[in-house]
């Protein structure tokens, strides 16, 4: 085992795969970067001496130094399951934190280098935390959950069940009208909306999808005979929002426009190329739905001070 400065020095239980702690190497005492290390762990921010065991990995940074290639041949002589340049383990598959935080990376348009760059860690370790059943300290947490715009809370995936809003105001609140740019740039990609239309019965009725944003419109798949389905032809309004329970912030978009069904086979073949998602309900809903937005309108709650 070889390390350099800066690498992550992870702890793993063998029975079950699962990270159980980390953290960076801050002091060598050889020179061919052969154990033991000062390591200053992620979850209690000390730093102490470790003669790492069988349980030990190292997952190094790119350094660019003199010694990387000596760094890529031992790794290549002795390749780690958790080495960055490693392919998962057959049957390896995330689990829930893993693919929050995958999800959150991908939404915020990140590489995985740039979101590992910001949370301070390894690239290698958070192509780890995505793609192996994990459980990363609190401290590690807290890093990728400021790097993801997001909460623990929320990686976690505590209070799925609850309703949003039900944490406290905060102590000043500020309230402000988004402009129509800003608008576009929290609506677009992809994600899950909601769609207001007037039923084939009269009634009003609100309904979430899986939506993209395509050439300035925005798209999704439903069935025929769904309530989506009947805002073909007709003005509905379409609403995303996002919001920090911890912090008592958020924001919320409103799209106004008509919809239509989408009947161009080519326009319909590059909608099933370049879209993100597909329906979470499943089934067979192959009918696809357009919003021509005709005005965006939005608003931002944060605290006074920012």
């Amino acid at each position: 085992m070889r390390a350099h400065l800066g690498d992550q020095l992870v702890i793993e239980t063998p029975a079950t795969g699962a990270a159980r702690r980390e953290g960076e190497i801050v002091g060598l005492h050889h020179e061919d970067g052969t154990p033991p290390y000062d390591v200053r762990w992620s979850d209690t921010d000390e730093v102490t001496l470790v003669f790492p065991g069988p349980d030990a990995h190292v997952l190094h940074f790119e350094h660019g130094g003199p010694g990387s290639a000596d760094e890529a041949r031992q790794e290549k002589e002795e390749p780690s399951a958790l080495s960055g340049a490693a392919p998962p383990a057959v049957g390896a598959d995330p689990g829930d934190i893993g693919r929050r935080v995958g999800a959150e990376r991908r939404r915020q348009g990140l590489t995985l280098e740039e979101a590992a760059g910001r949370a301070r860690m390894s690239p290698a370790y958070l192509a780890y935390l995505e793609e192996r059943p994990a459980d990363p300290s609190l401290a590690t947490l807290i890093r990728l959950a400021g790097t993801l715009g997001t909460t623990v809370a929320e990686l976690l995936g505590a209070g799925m069940d609850q309703p949003p809003g039900q944490g406290h105001a905060s102590l000043h609140p500020r309230l402000r009208n988004l402009g129509p740019d800003e608008c576009r740039s929290l609506l677009s990609t992809h994600g899950v909306g909601r769609i207001a239309v007037s039923g084939r019965d009269g009634h009003p009725a609100v309904v979430p999808v899986n939506y993209d944003v395509i050439d300035d419109a925005i798209v999704f798949r439903t069935a025929p005979g769904s309530v989506p389905a009947a805002a073909a032809g007709t003005e509905v309004a379409f609403e995303v929002d996002r919001l920090d329970e911890a912090m008592s912030r958020g924001w919320s978009v409103l799209a106004v426009g008509p919809a239509s069904m989408v009947t161009d086979t080519d326009t319909m073949r590059k909608l099933a190329r370049h879209t993100h998602t597909r329906p979470w309900a499943g089934g067979e809903r192959d009918m696809w739905m357009s919003i021509r937005p005709t005005s965006l309108t939005g608003r931002r709650i944060t605290p006074s001070d920012q």
